[in-house]
């Protein structure tokens, strides 16, 4: 099919300009807004004129969907529905309501959803392709230091302070009526949607404690048995009735009542309301003094070592079983910026000498959500230095995976670009363009 300089959208069915041709699919002069209008906000940076690197960046897009195609890469249309209701419910709250949220991108809500559906869709098929492209790239030890050596000395990273942190923490205890007040809420709840009076996603939005999913009306996504605590997941893979909610559930997070979505597979998608009971003054207060007393034992009485109790009395499950050692979720080491830390074990470590250990302080635990004592040791400082290899090996490893990453890309747009017909209108071809070979010779 050939475009002309003004076409008939077949989507709007209005006439408008097409700015570019990339093998059979246009970009429309309105595409290009729409798609420079949501960067703006998001507040993504755009490095020169938007009217060349915003068209560009379509095109590019569009490189990637074509060999989607090719691939057959398809997406859960499950995963990206939970998404768009994620972000929907997002915008909502930003601007106050549904009607405000229309006024903003002057579209109706259904017309917001399908861009949004497309476009989500879109970013994890072109992901996909991305991934696939760079899956088999193998990296050595040689490789890494032949990088290392090869880097200009202005282009070695400065490795700023880093830690190494040992951990212990309690749980306060939770008064029991505390425990019963929020079961009976919850019971209270399912009578409500049982009866057909209340919408599940309705109170999950308005009363559930999970922030990251109150917000989708309770929605996890399509999730494994893996992916959920063990005991959220025994009750949910066990439920038939969509309409029906699960018994009151205990998770190390708090108390849940479920509901089925859909079933796929060895995949669930639920929803659910989680509430958590609060701790009392009283009971945190006893667990600083625990606390208090276990570290005068290690550090004035020298009766226990940190390391040989942590496994003992630790109630943090992802460090008490590694004597208590933290580890960076962004690269997998035992080193963190101080930044990486949590704020208020950030705050504690800054006033410790390597060996020494902190006093009892109360922290929110972010997995959990619910308030901890804790008491931490700083194991080592590492002082702000150039990357070296025998300190730095990892962060060297992904520099390297990154850029070689880059450029098997790279390459594969440029051979992509060369065997693709594209056809750039007048008015929109006096760009500095990031990629090369976007405009044909005649």
């Amino acid at each position: 099919m050939l475009f002309t300089a003004v076409a008939i959208n077949a989507q709007n069915n209005v006439a408008e300009e097409v700015a570019w041709v990339v093998g059979d699919q246009p970009i429309w002069k309105s595409e290009i807004e729409d798609y420079y209008n949501n960067l703006i906000y998001q507040q993504t940076p755009i490095k020169g004129d938007p009217y060349c690197v915003v068209p560009e960046m379509i095109a590019v897009e569009k490189l990637y969907l074509h060999q989607a195609d090719i691939d057959t890469v398809e997406v859960s249309d499950a995963m990206v529905m939970a998404e768009v209701d994620a972000r929907i419910n997002q915008f909502v709250n930003q601007f106050g309501s549904k009607e405000k949220v229309e006024e903003y991108f002057r579209r109706s809500m259904p017309d917001i959803k399908q861009q949004m559906l497309e476009n989500i869709k879109n970013t994890y098929r072109v992901r996909e392709v991305q991934r696939s492209l760079t899956k088999d790239l193998k990296v050595t030890p040689s490789d890494v230091r032949k990088y290392f050596q090869q880097l200009p000395a202005d282009s070695v990273p400065y490795v700023p302070l880093q830690v190494e942190v040992q951990v212990i923490t309690f749980h306060p205890s939770i008064p029991r009526q505390e425990i019963e007040d929020v079961k009976s809420r919850l019971r209270d709840f399912s009578e409500r949607i049982n009866k057909g009076e209340s919408e599940m996603s309705t109170l999950a939005i308005l009363y559930s404690e999970d922030g990251g999913t109150a917000m989708r009306g309770g929605e996890t996504g399509f999730l494994g048995r893996g992916e959920l605590d063990p005991e959220y997941a025994a009750v949910a893979f066990n439920l038939n009735d969509t309409r029906k909610v699960s018994r009151i559930v205990e998770s190390e997070y708090g108390y849940h009542i479920i509901q089925l979505v859909e079933k796929r597979g060895n995949r669930i998608n639920t929803r659910h309301i989680l509430l958590r009971p609060k701790v009392s003054d009283n009971d945190i207060n006893e667990a600083m003094q625990r606390l208090d007393s276990l570290r005068t034992d290690i550090v004035d009485h020298k009766r226990f070592k940190f390391d040989e109790v942590v496994s003992y009395l630790s109630q943090d499950k992802d460090t008490r079983y590694n004597k208590g050692i933290m580890v960076n979720d962004k690269d997998g080491t035992t080193r963190f910026e101080m930044k990486d830390l949590p704020q208020d074990i950030a705050k504690q470590v800054s006033q410790l000498q390597p060996g020494e250990i902190s006093k009892p302080f109360l922290m929110i635990d972010q997995k959990l959500n619910r308030e901890v004592v804790s008491i931490v040791k700083l194991t080592a400082r590492i002082e702000g230095h150039k990357a070296n290899l025998s300190d730095d090996y990892q962060l060297l490893l992904s520099m390297y995976e990154q850029s070689l990453n880059e450029k098997t890309i790279r390459e594969w747009l440029r051979q992509k670009i060369a065997q693709t017909y594209v056809r750039i209108e007048d008015g929109w071809r006096n760009c500095e363009f990031s990629h090369e070979g976007w405009i044909k010779e005649k």
